[in-house]
């Protein structure tokens, strides 16, 4: 992936998706060309220079400073994730490949207990490439029940969330709004990107997605990334039936992130929740 390329994809991307009115512009009538803003009203927006902008968007610069980040990130009205997303991209224009191999994942011991504890609470440990590094019984049963428990414990049998909600069958059908899951995976993917640039695997996992996957493909042109907030989805398990769960995130020192998935305590949710762990401590 090429840093200044996604940054300049990034600001383009935003760019058409904002129309003179949302920001105040009038327009006059006037026949507009393009979609969304022009550059220099985009540049006027934010108190740069329209030259300047046009490099940044057509990756020819890399050396924009954290106020004219902001500044941008304010004229595209950016959200916090998105801007610090913004912030990332641009990070890694300036970083030279190292050309080193990154280092295999590892779930640390107090990772490992804290999975231990969450008991019958159905929690899973994502890595950076949205690989599952971990899960409780609990966990497995939720989410992939069909494939086998120990398959995260070996690198080349994991699981790998991203590829399970676009290509997997059986987790496309968990998702009574796929959709609204899909967008999350996707935008959780491009802060992935925007962190790790040169990492080959995460180029690689987005590349096989995007060329076996229409809908990957198209959402990942977007530039949406993850917004922040408890995301709640209803899920069909094949088992136990519709159950509404709420799916919270806790992110580690290594960068990996817990998935702890809850009910609201006396709904019909919980009930069916509580039969899927019964049923999947009885295997």
């Amino acid at each position: 992936m090429n840093a200044k390329r996604q940054l300049g994809e990034f600001l383009q991307t935003r760019r058409s998706q904002l129309k003179p009115e949302d920001v105040g512009l009038a327009t006059y009538g006037d026949r507009r060309r393009v979609s969304g803003l022009r550059r220099e009203e985009l540049a006027l927006l934010a108190g740069v220079s329209s030259s300047y902008y046009s490099r940044l968007e057509q990756g020819q610069s890399s050396n924009a400073s954290a106020e004219v980040l902001d500044a941008l990130a304010g004229a595209l009205r950016l959200d916090e994730t998105e801007r610090r997303h913004l912030h990332d991209l641009a990070d890694g224009t300036r970083r030279r490949p190292t050309g080193r191999r990154v280092a295999p994942e590892r779930v640390t011991p107090a990772v490992r207990q804290l999975i231990a504890a969450m008991g019958e609470v159905p929690t899973l440990v994502l890595g950076r490439h949205s690989d599952v590094l971990l899960w409780n019984r609990a966990g497995h049963a939720l989410f992939a029940g069909h494939l086998d428990l120990d398959a995260p414990q070996r690198a080349q049998t994991r699981p790998n969330m991203a590829h399970l909600v676009f290509l997997d069958p059986h987790t496309r059908d968990l998702y009574v709004d796929w959709a609204a899951k899909a967008r999350a995976v996707v935008g959780t993917l491009r802060m992935a990107s925007g962190q790790h640039p040169d990492d080959p695997a995460l180029a690689a996992l987005i590349g096989e997605l995007s060329v076996k996957s229409p809908d990957f493909s198209r959402m990942w042109v977007a530039h949406r990334v993850k917004s922040g907030g408890e995301p709640v989805y209803e899920m069909r398990h094949p088992l136990v039936g519709l159950m509404s769960v709420t799916q919270q995130s806790l992110r580690t020192e290594l960068g990996q992130n817990v998935v702890i998935a809850t009910t609201e305590a006396g709904s019909p949710s919980h009930a069916a929740m509580t039969l899927l762990m019964h049923a999947s401590a009885a295997h």
